[in-house]
């Protein structure tokens, strides 16, 4: 067996990174097998699938080997997270966040909803505005959590102000976005009026709405209902009303049950036993709010007649005006609440935070809870992989977008196909148009004037770029984020770069089999190796890269792209295909190359990135020294990539920089403008 596993790694090893051989053709970008590598290979298939089967507790565990080149994360569906978690002994959570106002509020919610992906929710929920006024909203939000945060999403779905037509298009488009959870509510009054009434052609009924979307969708969605627990305050023919409602709601197929927030832990306890006494045996999952301000508990509390226990008002009340203990407080009477739910024989092994679209009170709760994620995620992929359906196959990118993923998926969200498998690439007949996306800085005017200031020489440029690599600067307008812990590797050598003239928005270390568990380089399945050529983008003047390229022609592991703002394209590659910039070896898997470097891509992204300089520019008043300066780099600098395709010398793509700067240094006054 080991002697096969030997045999195993040197013929994939071989069919998978030697180049084609110009003569020879074959689909998959390896070389021919010949009849003695095809049965080698055929016998260590074999081996390889016992050995691997062997040590899968079970199917599921075995399913990705099955899956071949692709690396695909099981997609569940909220109720089978609740069940697999249940069937662990596991405790989970999950958050709620609503659609905001505003779009820098929507920016700053999807930042937040990033961040908090951290805390490890099993899945979020997006909630629909009462009345349906932020309805497209609240789907886009779906569909950016579905497919740029990578996060299972259910979304709410009213009857309020909702005809027919309209909640078909928003399960529609939610199908689209691959989400296949929807909390399905009756919903609050329209605004403006005190009592309910449906639309003319709505629904008048939350168990309609469960019907329609059942009829319509068959088991495609998992249905969540709303339960409330301080029904157990009404009166006894009332509440078995309630119950028989909620029982009819669970016959007409829905899944689980979500309860409003609540504070009076023995009220929801008594109200589960009464839904289980009453047949009812799906998952209930506890609405937790943690409580955040004095004013803000109290208000939240009025509006949805929640009852407040006697002892937490004993605890808040006489520091109501300190938010800061009212936060610290009312985390640990809410924590105390969760503790017993979870330690009630109930069944309840999960939790539903309703955030309020803040971030410090849920992490809070979560901490004093003890549960913070118990492990690092695993990373299948060095980028996030989407969840919607026609992007859930998707194994490569190019590298260009790496700090601009939105755009990326924007931009290519309407190819009927998505690079995939060994060395390929979807020759996708053209990119979406930048109008398509709207390109635009993140950053407001007033935001970016205190990031960058008012650069007035080139040196003031080349030293935001270098102080955005050592981390001293957060943003730079071709970055979407923060530099990624693989730049803290070569921070020093970037930074001295950009003193030198070369202005770099992309790189990457070279990597030589990091461990796939790695805290900085890691991805991909346990007990494989990741490997990286080092990559570098930068603008760059043309009489600096004149002296560059003869320095690295000089070095045959060197290639490179060389591109103008009109499209003018020049390289020293003879290879029309794309070139693997980022591997992983795994166990009993293909060679895995997610991230790529291609002609195609880089034109189209070329576009982009001098138009993110146009708008930085634009930032600043039509006769200011800025603009005149950053108009002017973006009008005449050139956009070079670069790869040195010798992985195993960390440093070598760097001493052309070094040389050709020096040069530069040498042969000119100090750099002014860029010239």
């Amino acid at each position: 067996m080991l002697l096969l596993a030997i045999l195993s790694w040197s013929v994939l090893l071989k069919a998978r990174l030697v180049p084609e051989q110009p003569e020879e053709k074959s689909d998959n970008g390896g070389i021919p097998l010949s009849a003695v590598e095809y049965g080698a290979a055929l016998a260590c298939i074999f081996a390889g699938c016992w050995e691997y089967m062997k040590g899968c507790k079970d199917l599921r565990s075995a399913i990705p080997f099955f899956r071949g080149t692709n690396v695909h994360f099981i997609i569940m569906s909220v109720l089978q997270k609740i069940e697999q978690q249940s069937k662990d002994g596991k405790v989970w959570w999950s958050f709620e966040y609503f659609p905001p106002r505003t779009a820098q509020g929507l920016q700053n919610l999807l930042d937040r909803i990033e961040r908090m992906r951290a805390l490890g929710p099993e899945f979020i929920d997006i909630t629909w505005n009462a009345g349906g006024r932020t309805s497209e909203l609240t789907s886009e939000m779906v569909k950016t959590c579905q497919s740029l945060i990578g996060i299972e999403t259910c979304m709410h779905l009213t009857c309020t102000n909702m005809p027919k037509e309209k909640v078909d298009i928003a399960l529609r488009e939610a199908k689209q976005h691959g989400c296949r959870n929807v909390l399905a509510l009756r919903g609050d009054p329209p605004a403006g009026k005190e009592e309910w009434e449906a639309v003319e052609g709505g629904f008048v009924h939350g168990i309609d709405l469960v019907k329609h979307i059942r009829k319509n969708y068959g088991d495609y969605f998992d249905i969540a209902i709303a339960g409330f627990p301080q029904h157990m305050l009404l009166p006894k023919e009332e509440l078995e009303q309630e119950m028989n409602w909620l029982k009819e709601k669970i016959d007409a197929g829905c899944n689980f049950i979500f309860t409003q927030m609540f504070y009076d832990v023995e009220i929801f306890i008594k109200w589960v036993h009464c839904v289980r006494e009453h047949g009812i045996t799906i998952p209930i999952v506890p609405g937790i709010a943690p409580i955040q301000t004095w004013n803000g508990f109290m208000r939240a509390t009025s509006l949805a007649k929640t009852i407040i226990p006697q002892s937490f008002l004993d605890v808040l009340e006489p520091v109501k005006n300190d938010d800061e203990q009212v936060r610290k407080l009312g985390t640990k009477l809410v924590a105390e609440m969760c503790r017993r739910i979870l330690a009630e024989p109930l069944g309840i092994r999960g939790l539903h935070f309703y955030t309020m679209n803040l971030e410090k009170g849920t992490k809070m709760l979560l901490e004093e809870l003890n549960l913070v994620p118990r492990v690092e995620t695993i990373k299948p992929l060095p980028w996030r992989q989407s969840l919607t359906p026609s992007r859930r196959s998707e194994t490569i990118r190019p590298i260009f977008w790496a700090n601009r993923t939105k755009s990326y998926l924007s931009r290519t969200e309407n190819w009927d196909e998505y690079p995939n498998g060994r060395f390929g690439d979807s020759r996708s007949p053209a990119y979406g148009e930048l109008d398509g996306y709207g390109v635009w800085i993140k950053q407001t005017k007033e935001d970016a004037l205190k990031l960058w200031g008012e650069p007035k020489t080139f040196t003031d440029i080349a030293s935001l770029f270098s102080r955005f690599c050592t981390r001293d600067l957060a943003a730079l307008p071709w970055s979407d984020q923060k530099p990624s812990s693989e730049t803290t590797v070569i921070s020093k050598q970037l930074a001295q770069m950009n003193e030198l003239g070369f202005l770099t928005i992309n790189s990457q270390p070279a990597v030589n089999g990091a461990r796939s568990d790695d805290k900085i380089f890691g991805w991909g399945p346990a007990n494989g190796y990741i490997y990286q050529k080092a990559y570098l983008e930068f603008f760059v003047s043309p009489s600096l890269l004149d002296l560059l390229i003869p320095h690295i022609e000089r070095d045959s592991n060197i290639t490179y792209y060389v591109i103008n703002k009109q499209g003018d394209l020049r390289t020293n590659t003879h290879s029309d295909g794309p070139n693997a910039v980022t591997w992983g070896v795994f166990p009993g898997k293909e060679i895995i190359q997610p991230t790529i470097v291609e002609a195609l891509s880089f034109m189209a992204w070329k576009d982009e990135a001098y138009e993110l300089g146009v708008q930085w520019a634009n930032m600043y008043d039509a006769d200011s020294p800025s603009r005149k300066l950053i108009s002017d780099l973006m009008e005449n600098s050139l956009l070079v990539n670069v790869v040195h395709n010798d992985f195993h010398d960390t440093e070598a793509i760097f001493k052309p920089f070094l040389k050709a700067g020096a040069e530069f240094l040498a042969k000119s006054k100090p750099i002014v403008n860029g010239h």
